[in-house]
């Protein structure tokens, strides 16, 4: 894992230098996963490297976890309020023209995740910065990331990793405690963890991915979550023939 970390260090390096940017940005939510990518981005830039904190009816804990992360680190951060944006464009202008329905919770939460993307790419753009993912392997898997939200990012160097893995790098990381012991959570519904979401153990979502054999419930949820999140890992859908070919 320690080899693995310079790995990651060198390769962020080599992926600005490649497209000629300045540093990283990334999305700190108080989370284990946005804390590794913190740390990692500030071992590859020690000068040119961003903390975004950006609380949208966020809990204030996860807000008080994420400057603990930036202080120990020492990483340049600034904090964006996404409160009054998410209530303008929810309230006023999307919820007074539409018939709500059940699906109407998760569009919220999606719609949170989308606004932190836009932010990011905002001040990233400004410095000449590459804005980092923070989605690990188990993430990617099951498509528990939202489209144009968490998951649209320039890199995504925690993409190989399962979530134990990232517990182990935190670790090595010097991560603080509190944000290792913390339950996983993507934050964008109260008191929901991401097992709680997903409806599948992290455990059982590793040893599915391993290809060790899980008891059927979990193996059914897991294959349904990767089927049905397939669009998410491919690039947006295209007809496959022209005029031309008429």
């Amino acid at each position: 894992m320690e080899k693995y970390i310079e790995y990651l260090v060198s390769w962020l390096q080599e992926k600005v230098k490649e497209t000629k940017t300045n540093g990283i940005i990334v999305g700190v939510s108080g989370g284990i996963d946005s804390a590794v990518v913190a740390a990692l981005i500030k071992r590859a830039f020690p000068n040119n490297s961003m903390g975004l904190i950006m609380p949208c009816h966020s809990s204030q804990s996860d807000v008080d976890d994420a400057l603990i992360v930036v202080n120990e680190l020492n990483l340049d951060y600034r904090i964006v309020n996404l409160d009054n944006t998410f209530n303008a464009l929810i309230d006023d202008e999307i919820k007074s023209k539409i018939e709500v329905s059940s699906n109407f919770k998760m569009a919220q939460a999606n719609t949170k995740a989308r606004l932190r993307m836009t932010s990011l790419y905002a001040i990233a753009q400004n410095y000449g910065y590459l804005v980092s993912g923070t989605d690990n392997a188990c993430e990617w898997y099951t498509g528990y990331f939202t489209k144009y939200g968490d998951g649209g990012a320039d890199i995504a160097p925690l993409v190989h990793l399962s979530k134990s893995e990232v517990f182990e790098m935190a670790r090595l990381l010097n991560v603080n405690s509190s944000i290792i012991n913390k339950k996983p959570s993507a934050g964008l519904i109260e008191d929901v963890s991401d097992e709680d979401e997903m409806q599948v153990t992290y455990e059982e979502l590793e040893s599915y991915m391993r290809g060790e054999k899980v008891n059927q419930k979990a193996t059914n949820r897991i294959e349904f979550l990767h089927n049905v999140s397939e669009h998410k890992r491919s690039i947006i859908a295209m007809p496959l023939k022209k005029v031309s070919d008429m």
